[in-house]
């Protein structure tokens, strides 16, 4: 299961990595509820839920449970991550640029890479689809 959330953060990041880490909080936060859910339905995970970041620093600031003077002013609201870290809620694992898929949903790109990310969600080309349906 995954879910996928493009919504414009509200607060402005100094760094890319900072973009990073708000993008990972808020991801941790849906995963947290998902994981809430699926209780609910009697289906409850022991290992931390996987988080995909594609950002190193990103990682080393979710991770480290003391905040420096790079964070002090990354609002606490988004440091929660740490603790469902360290609850093993969710892990937080490195993902390359190349290998994100979600790209094709935020980013411009030219052809080749749109048609290989395309197809790796499963989405078929319009043109291949031609005479597969009858009317």
């Amino acid at each position: 299961m995954f879910s996928w959330a493009f919504i414009k953060q509200n607060v402005v990041a100094l760094s890319t990595a900072e973009a990073k880490y708000v993008s990972a909080a808020k991801a941790t936060s849906q995963a947290k509820w998902l994981r809430f859910v699926l209780e609910d339905f009697g289906e409850e995970r022991v290992e931390g839920t996987p988080v995909l970041c594609d950002n190193t620093s990103a990682i080393a600031m979710a991770r480290n449970p003391i905040h420096h003077q790079k964070t002090r002013h990354i609002s606490r609201k988004f440091h929660f991550i740490r603790e469902a870290i360290q609850a093993k809620e969710i892990e937080l694992i490195y993902c390359k640029t190349e290998d994100q898929i979600a790209d094709i949903l935020t980013n411009a790109m030219p052809k080749d890479r749109f048609v290989s990310l395309r197809s790796l969600l499963g989405v078929k080309s319009a043109k291949g689809l031609e005479g597969s349906v009858g009317m």
